[in-house]
């Protein structure tokens, strides 16, 4: 499967935007240097390894904690995008959890962390700071 359509997929995160919680992510600071400097590759990579990680299986360990707030773009994109645990990716995405992730769903997973890095970093973010809540 290739990375969704970018209209829908942009419209699925503008309607992502606008939940409060979800708002409140942005690349700053070294997450954006990060991103900046290793290019679009290089985080397709870093995101599809962390996927692989901490998302496909049918039960990830700490599900639901195990995404970091910082400490990597694909981190912090995955909190804007809703694709931070199973339960996350069941309510918003409809893939259901309890199942180890298709190789499609992966691929889906990764072009939405994608997009959104490169939406940041094109400067649809605006500022402030990522709360923890």
């Amino acid at each position: 499967m290739s990375d969704p359509l970018p209209r829908p997929l942009d419209q699925r995160l503008d309607a992502l935007a606008r939940h409060p919680f979800r708002a409140k992510f942005h690349l700053r600071g070294r997450e954006r240097a990060t991103a900046e400097l290793s290019g679009p590759a290089t985080m397709r990579w870093h995101a599809y390894d962390l996927i692989a990680k901490r998302l496909a299986p049918a039960e990830p360990y700490k599900d639901g904690k195990q995404t970091p707030y910082r400490g990597h773009p694909v981190f912090v994109a995955q909190h804007a995008t809703a694709t931070c645990c199973r339960n996350c990716l069941q309510r918003w995405h409809q893939i259901p959890k309890g199942r180890e992730l298709s190789r499609a769903e992966r691929a889906y997973v990764v072009g939405v962390i994608c997009r959104w890095i490169e939406r940041e970093l094109a400067g649809s973010g605006s500022s402030g700071s990522v709360d923890e809540s």
